[in-house]
C-alpha cells in the first residue's frame, strides 16, 4: 500500500503545460511535498512568443510564495498605472496600483513563461520539452498520461494546465463548453522603441480609438504593444491567410483619425516582432473543474479574456491555492476546497473583463456614450479601495485549509 492509499494526500504529480499555470503549480506543489514534473509539448525557442503580458500585484503576491516573482518582476516593465485615453486624446481615467502591493510588471509572455520554467527547473522540478499530451488512464491508485510519442508518466495526480483548448478539461468532462468568441481580434508584438515614442513613465497607456483599440507601455528601450479589432465573424482561415502587411495596413487605417502613438509604433514593426492575430476568448463558465485524479488550473479552468490583465495572474493564484489544499486534505476533498476557494472569484473577474469587452467593440453612438460617462464611473469605481478586491488578493500559505 503506497501513501497515497495509506492517507489519501498525494506524494506525486503530473502537470500538463509549461506556461505560466504550470511552473507555478509544480513550484507550490513541491513546497507542499509533492514531487511534480511538468511536461510541454514545445520545444525551448519553438513556441508562443507572444505580445505583452501583464501580472498584476496579486499574481506577483501568488508567485512570492513559491518564490518566483523577483525572477519576472526583474525583467518585467514596471507598470503600476494604467491610463485609459479616448481616441481623441482625452484622458478617461487612471488605475493606480496600491502603493503597499507590489508593482505590477509586463513583459512578453513567452519570456514569462521561460523564466517560470527556468525558476522551476532551478528549485529541482523536472520540465520535459516536446512531450504533447494526448490522453490520460485513471487507474483508482494513480493517473497514467499518454503522449503523442507513445510514450507515458504515472503520478497520483494529474493537473491540467494546457490552456484555453485544453485537451485535459475534454478528457475529465466530454460536454465541457468551448472558448467563447468575444467579438475581438488581438494582435501585438515587442520591439525597440521608435522614435517619437518615449518611456510611458511605470503607465500602460489605453486607448477607446474610434474604430478600434490599441495599447501600449514603454521604458524608453523597449516598447509593447497591442490592438484589438472588432470583428462580428471570421474564420482561421481568413486570420492566417492575412499578411502582415495587409494587418498592418488595415490597423493604419483604423487607428488614423486617433490621437495616440499607434500610427509612430505600426512604422516600427517588422515581421519577427509581430504576433499573428488571433481571436480573444474567454470560458465564462467551466461546470466541472476535476475528476478522480485529475484537476484543472488557469486558462483550462477559467480562461478570462485578454481585457482582464488577470489571466496570468489567476493562473499563479489557482497554482498555490490547489496545492495548499493538496497539502492539507485528501486528494477529494482538497479538489473540493479548490474549486470552492476559486471558483467565485475568477468567474467575476472573467464577467468584469466581459464588459471590458463591450467597450471595445462599441459603435460609434454607444463609444459616445462610453467616452462621456467613463470618467464619472472610474473616479468612483477604479479606486485602489474600489478594485482591491482583484488586485488585493493574498493567499495565506501557512493558514490550514479548512475540511
Amino acid at each position: 500500500m503506497n501513501d497515497m492509499e495509506r492517507t489519501g494526500r498525494a506524494r506525486t504529480a503530473i502537470v500538463i503545460g509549461g506556461g505560466v499555470a504550470g511552473p507555478a503549480a509544480a513550484l507550490a506543489l513541491l513546497k507542499a511535498g509533492i514531487e511534480a514534473t511538468v511536461f510541454e509539448a514545445y520545444r525551448p525557442g519553438t513556441g508562443s512568443r507572444g505580445g505583452p503580458l501583464t501580472l498584476a500585484s496579486n499574481g506577483l503576491s501568488a508567485l512570492r510564495v513559491v518564490g518566483a516573482d523577483r525572477a519576472l518582476a526583474g525583467e518585467g516593465i514596471p507598470t503600476p498605472r494604467m491610463t485609459i485615453h479616448s481616441g481623441s486624446g482625452k484622458v478617461l481615467g487612471t488605475i493606480e496600483s496600491a502603493p503597499d502591493l507590489p508593482a505590477t510588471t509586463t513583459l512578453p509572455r513567452g519570456r514569462m513563461a521561460e523564466l517560470l520554467q527556468a525558476h522551476a527547473a532551478a528549485a529541482g522540478v523536472p520540465v520535459v520539452y516536446g512531450k504533447r499530451f494526448v490522453d490520460a488512464v485513471d487507474t483508482g491508485r494513480s493517473v497514467i498520461a499518454q503522449f503523442d510519442d507513445h510514450t507515458t508518466a504515472e503520478a497520483d495526480l494529474l493537473i491540467g494546465c494546457d490552456g484555453i483548448r485544453s485537451t485535459v478539461r475534454g478528457l475529465i468532462d466530454p460536454a465541457s463548453p468551448k472558448p467563447h468568441y468575444t467579438g475581438l481580434i488581438g494582435l501585438g508584438g515587442w520591439s525597440e522603441t521608435p522614435l517619437g515614442v518615449s518611456d510611458t513613465g511605470g503607465a500602460f497607456h489605453m486607448v477607446f480609438g474610434r474604430k478600434a483599440f490599441f495599447g501600449h507601455v514603454s521604458d524608453g528601450e523597449r516598447t509593447g504593444w497591442f490592438a484589438n479589432l472588432p470583428f462580428k465573424t471570421f474564420t482561421r482561415e481568413q486570420l492566417q491567410g492575412t499578411s502582415f502587411e495587409e494587418w498592418i495596413a488595415l490597423m493604419r487605417t483604423l487607428f488614423a483619425d486617433d490621437r495616440s502613438a499607434a500610427a509612430r509604433i505600426l512604422d516600427h514593426v517588422t515581421p519577427d516582432a509581430f504576433i499573428p492575430a488571433s481571436p480573444l476568448e474567454d470560458l465564462p463558465h467551466v461546470p466541472v473543474w476535476s475528476k478522480g485524479r485529475i484537476a484543472l488550473i488557469g486558462d483550462a479552468a477559467h480562461a478570462t479574456s485578454p481585457s482582464s490583465g488577470q489571466g496570468a495572474s489567476l493562473a499563479a493564484e489557482s497554482a498555490v491555492e490547489l496545492a495548499r489544499c493538496l497539502r492539507d486534505l485528501p486528494v477529494p476533498q482538497a479538489f473540493q476546497a479548490y474549486e470552492r476557494a476559486r471558483r467565485e472569484r475568477v468567474e467575476r473577474v472573467i464577467a468584469t473583463a466581459a464588459r471590458t469587452n463591450q467597450s471595445k467593440a462599441a459603435g460609434p453612438v454607444a463609444a459616445r456614450f462610453r467616452d462621456a460617462l467613463m470618467p464619472f464611473f472610474m473616479a468612483r469605481f477604479t479606486t485602489p479601495e474600489k478594485t482591491a478586491w482583484q488586485y488585493g488578493h493574498t493567499i495565506d500559505w501557512d493558514e490550514p485549509v479548512p475540511v
